[in-house]
């Protein structure tokens, strides 16, 4: 898995570690950085689409994420989660997800996590509409 460059239309939001985060070794546990990275795709996707917006009854779920811990996060720090889609095609697209520390820019944990939309009533994958994608894509990838 690489840890790319973030594109310029990548969403981001600052939060601090709280402490029911923190694990018996003193840092953030593992399963907070996973609850991270699928919070910043909420907020990336609610940014996109207001609750007030009229769409279709359909839901992301993860398929699968895969990663990469590099360095440990701790009770009240302040961290930035930066999230992009890099690709979608039919029914899935694959985001990545950067979360960084604010104080140093150092990366703390690169992911990448394959999403699949359901329609809400079936629970049947659907294909993301044309105009869902490129809102979601970065210029030149649609």
């Amino acid at each position: 898995m690489d840890t790319p460059e973030v594109p310029s239309r990548a969403f981001s939001h600052d939060f601090s570690v709280a402490e029911s985060d923190i694990d018996q070794l003193g840092h953030a546990n593992n399963v907070a950085y996973v609850r991270w990275v699928q919070d910043v795709a909420a907020a990336h996707w609610h940014h996109l689409y207001p609750p007030t917006d009229s769409l279709p009854p359909q839901v992301w779920v993860v398929q699968e994420h895969q990663v990469r811990y590099l360095r440990s996060a701790y009770a009240s720090e302040e961290l930035r989660a930066t999230t992009w889609v890099a690709d979608v095609k039919g029914a899935s697209s694959k985001r990545l997800t950067r979360i960084e520390r604010v104080a140093d820019g150092q990366l703390l944990c690169a992911a990448e996590t394959q999403w699949v939309l359901l329609d809400a009533s079936t629970g049947r994958p659907v294909r993301v509409p044309g105009d869902v994608a490129e809102r979601l894509l970065p210029i030149g990838k649609q």
